[in-house]
């Protein structure tokens, strides 16, 4: 028999675009009623503009959730949101800090209402803090938590990549960790908590290898010269002749032995950690043997070489990947038009356990009639709330 571990827990998900988003996926991934609460009409910005077809990337991140469109400034929208709020677990909200509580929607109103509901704000920078009330994206708590500095070849710019480390790995992540172990405190002990999720600071204390490299010299290290930023030989990537990418990651010696025995340079068997002037020199020769030859040659030459050798993958050839496919990561998911895609299932694996996607992402206000009608609305209150300009 197979459980979902979240199972009756209630989430309020008053974020958009990003890293609130996929935080509250996770969580309705693992069974939790998820009720994504959005503006009515065109629905979260994420979305795309109102009459172009859903994004993909809104359909990426919003699964298993139900939606209820409401204007949170109309009359009776507060009436809504406090009896959502007397039945559920979680609420996770991303807007500047104070917003919420303008609307009367703040931690104190709403732990009155119920004092077992875990709330977390996600935000850039935290809810204190002489930056806190800025704007800011992914690019910006890279900066402030010095990881885009880093992010950069030798006497290179820097740039953030197509992976928004601090919004997933800041935000969402950090997010769904503290409020599962929140979760489980007010589960024992009927008291919630308010979560202050920074961004920026959540990425910054994931970015240990700079502050290693610092405190080891006694000075920041030049981006492009650190262990994994390609101050080694045996850690970097290596162009081949068809204009793709081998990656190396051979940092321990009976690895690059491996790489160095099947890459036909036994030489330099003991070079993999050179440095100084011998390191430019060492990468220089790997460089010209890895371009001598097509990615695929590499593929068949290292197939079974235990020496942490792998081939760049662009995005199309991670989702036909065998292994992508042995380990279930991807699942078909329907689109508006008719047609289906390919997502990336939930990732972990657990006993008793198996991720089923139960619901396409929701159209704006898919679920008003039926959330209503589980709080008790009646016809003729539900009504009302159109007629004030609450729901569409």
């Amino acid at each position: 028999m197979t459980t979902k571990p979240l199972s009756g827990i209630k989430v309020l998900d008053f974020t958009q675009l990003l890293p609130g988003p996929m935080c509250t996926l996770q969580l309705a991934d693992l069974g939790a009623e998820v009720i994504k609460i959005e503006p009515p009409g065109p629905g979260e910005a994420a979305r795309g503009p109102l009459g172009t077809p859903i994004s993909h990337f809104f359909q990426a991140v919003n699964r298993n959730k139900r939606s209820l469109a409401i204007d949170l400034r109309a009359p009776g929208a507060r009436d809504v949101i406090l009896a959502l709020v007397r039945d559920a677990d979680i609420l996770v909200e991303g807007f500047r800090p104070g917003v919420m509580a303008r609307l009367g929607l703040g931690y104190d109103a709403l732990k009155a209402t119920n004092t077992r509901l875990v709330y977390c704000a996600i935000s850039g920078y935290g809810q204190n803090g002489p930056l806190a009330a800025l704007g800011g994206h992914d690019i910006n708590y890279q900066s402030y938590a010095g990881i885009l500095e880093q992010s950069a070849p030798a006497a290179g710019s820097p740039h953030p990549g197509n992976f928004p480390i601090a919004d997933l790995a800041g935000g969402a992540l950090s997010a769904a960790m503290a409020i599962l172990a929140a979760l489980f405190d007010a589960q024992r002990s009927g008291e919630g908590r308010f979560i202050d999720v920074s961004m920026t600071d959540c990425a910054m204390a994931l970015n240990v290898q700079p502050l290693a490299g610092l405190h080891t010299w006694k000075q920041p290290i030049p981006a492009g010269h650190d262990t994994l930023s390609g101050g080694l030989p045996c850690y970097g990537t290596y162009e081949t002749s068809d204009g793709r990418h081998l990656a190396v990651g051979a940092l321990e010696p009976k690895f690059w032995q491996n790489f160095c025995q099947t890459a036909g340079c036994p030489e330099l068997a003991r070079s993999g950690w050179a440095s100084g002037k011998a390191g430019p020199a060492v990468k220089a020769q790997v460089a010209a043997i890895i371009k001598a030859r097509t990615l695929a040659d590499w593929i068949a030459a290292f197939d079974g070489v235990d020496a942490c050798v792998s081939p760049v993958l662009r995005i199309d050839e991670v989702l036909t990947h065998p292994h992508t496919t042995a380990r279930e990561m991807t699942v078909q998911t329907s689109l508006p038009d008719g047609g289906s895609a390919p997502y990336f299932a939930f990732p972990v694996k657990m006993s008793n356990y198996r991720f089923s996607l139960d619901r396409p992402p929701p159209t704006p206000g898919e679920h008003n009639a039926d959330i209503l009608h589980e709080l008790g609305w009646a016809a003729e209150a539900i009504a009302r709330l159109k007629a004030d300009g609450a729901i569409a």
